[in-house]
């Protein structure tokens, strides 16, 4: 919705209002026009159903002023003694409507000195669960919102199984855009799995003031730009998502805008200079391993290697021995003799599962092995004595790679040699050209909403001939630090700024194997309560949250033994 479209919105929402509460507001003692005062009659409804001024507020906050219009409802009928639980749920399931059949069709009268207490049990459980979905949904939405890494595209910066907090003030909150969704969950409702929103009527965009800018080397939450999936890993029809509801992705930003990017065998360089990552940044290769003995799955576990599949070699088995090992395998196959090759992930199957299993199984260590390093790992490969030599493994320069941005058959670019690309900056105007056109088409088009139409070597936007394009916001660059293994702006392109969502400052929560059944998991102790930015390596702060803790519960003991004293 435009602004003419919004503002005839709002004074019809205000009509509605006026034309069913004006006779209540001359029954509390209030004049017919302030009930059609924008803002100001929700500041007098307030004085009228008791309640505090600054509760209008969150009548203009979105998302939050739909958990509050059916308490002002509730509120506004029983300030006129309307207070049964049958006569509340029709206000609400009418939405509000209710109050035109009380405004017009009952002789009440004005309670102005009402109880605000619940009168019931039930009542004051209800009020009390309302009002925290509110400052929940308040803190979720402004300020901190809770997130966990599904993915290993940041391995080992931030792990698969942490759980983050993720600041919203930092780069300046983005207001919600879609008006109508369920508070508390994002695109989709648990359990029923069907859309958590309406497409319409949509917000313009909007983002209140921040405190630092994305800079280069930030761990940045956003809303994915290429997204138009409804459910992940089921394949249907695309589906087109409004802005904030599109699934939220966590990258390291490596380019921001007016930055001319390039990656040259698998670094990134930022206007001819190799960027250099913060000191906590682990980003990890693929490297291929070989050992005339086998490369040991074991040694690839004590390094730290997770991203592993293990096979093992067995006999024929029966129904009963494949339902036991079922759950940890990840395929099989019948080799040439007769015999299965069996292939799980990197915690294979536990020796308890092989003997109830009544197996026989070996691990084949094949001599060379692919697997994703960092550079502590591949020191302590090379360091140990049954590897003979660890490759880093590279796609060629002028190799056009599968998937890769902008999927034009101009541009041979791959993960590891990628560009030189330049990142839009607000009000930078750049030629526009047909060789051009790949890479700044989605920007145009999609990201700020304009018609383009091709007629031999001409460009129009918006039926006009276009020779230069001027950006209309800025740009970025966000990259996994897992760099083979991570669908990236190398995938998708640019991360418009209206995309920016937050960063993620704090992980509170982390566990090891978080992906492979809740029987697996491990808590991460080292990772609990440590910040995720910030020099040097992380420090848990777990400890001293515990010494507060307990301090807390002492000195409430001891305050209310002397309170019960006196």
């Amino acid at each position: 919705m435009d602004t003419t479209q919004w503002i005839i919105f709002i004074l019809i929402v205000q009509v509605i209002h006026f034309l069913g509460t004006w006779k209540l507001y001359v029954k509390a003692g209030r004049k017919a026009w302030e009930a059609a005062i924008p803002v100001y009659n929700a500041i007098v409804l307030m004085q009228i159903i008791n309640r505090p001024k600054w509760w209008t507020i969150l009548l203009f906050i979105p998302i939050i002023n739909l958990l509050m219009f059916p308490v002002i409802w509730i509120e506004t009928i029983r300030s006129f003694g309307r207070n049964s639980l049958m006569e509340s749920w029709l206000v609400v399931l009418t939405l509000g409507f209710y109050i035109y059949y009380v405004n017009y069709m009952l002789d009440v009268k004005y309670i102005e000195d009402r109880s605000l207490q619940p009168t019931t049990a039930l009542g004051e459980w209800v009020s009390s669960i309302v009002f925290a979905i509110v400052a929940a949904t308040l803190v979720h939405t402004y300020f901190i919102q809770p997130y966990v890494i599904p993915t290993g595209s940041l391995e080992r910066t931030l792990r698969v199984g942490d759980f983050l907090f993720v600041s919203k003030f930092h780069y300046g909150a983005r207001t919600p855009m879609t008006t109508v969704a369920a508070p508390m969950v994002h695109d989709t409702l648990p359990i029923v799995g069907t859309r958590s929103y309406l497409n319409k009527p949509q917000l313009p965009y909007f983002r209140l003031p921040g405190f630092t800018k994305v800079k280069k080397n930030n761990i940045v939450v956003f809303s994915w730009p290429a997204d138009t999936v409804r459910v992940f890993f089921k394949r249907e029809k695309g589906v087109k998502k409004p802005i904030d509801k599109k699934s939220n992705y966590v990258k390291r930003c490596v380019g921001t805008p007016g930055d001319s990017l390039e990656i040259i065998d698998g670094y990134v360089f930022i206007n001819g200079k190799q960027l250099k990552l913060s000191d906590r940044a682990k980003p990890q290769y693929d490297y291929m391993v070989y050992s005339k003995k086998g490369v040991s799955s074991r040694l690839l576990k004590d390094i730290g290697v997770v991203d592993l599949t293990r096979k093992y070699l067995s006999n024929p088995i029966n129904q009963e021995q494949a339902q036991i090992i079922q759950e940890y395998l990840l395929g099989y196959n019948q080799a040439e003799d007769g015999k299965l090759e069996l292939y799980t992930k990197h915690l294979g199957i536990p020796t308890k599962v092989i003997q109830k299993a009544r197996l026989s199984l070996k691990e084949i260590t094949e001599r060379q092995r692919l697997v994703s390093l960092t550079d502590e790992m591949v020191s302590k490969l090379k360091a140990d004595t049954s590897i003979d030599s660890v490759v880093r493994q590279i796609e060629p320069k002028n190799t056009r790679g599968a998937n890769i941005f902008p999927q034009n058959p101009n541009y041979a670019w791959n993960n590891d040699n990628f560009g030189p690309i330049y990142l839009p900056k607000k009000g930078v105007t750049v030629p526009l050209n047909l060789n051009v056109l790949p890479v700044y088409k989605k920007i145009i088009k999609d990201y700020e909403g304009n018609k383009i139409s091709v007629s031999g070597n001409q460009i129009s936007l918006n039926g006009k001939v276009a020779t230069t394009y001027t950006f209309k916001q800025d740009y970025y660059w966000m990259m996994g630090d897992n760099r083979d293994h991570s669908e990236d702006s190398r995938t998708w392109g640019y991360v418009p700024e209206n995309h920016i969502v937050g960063t993620p400052i704090f992980i509170w929560m982390s566990f090891d194997n978080f992906t492979d059944g809740f029987k697996n998991w491990k808590i991460r102790w080292d990772r609990v309560f440590t910040t995720v930015n910030g020099d040097g390596e992380p420090r848990s702060y777990f400890k001293f949250f515990l010494i507060a803790l307990v301090g807390w519960f002492v000195f409430d003991f001891f305050r209310k033994k002397r309170k019960n004293k006196s």
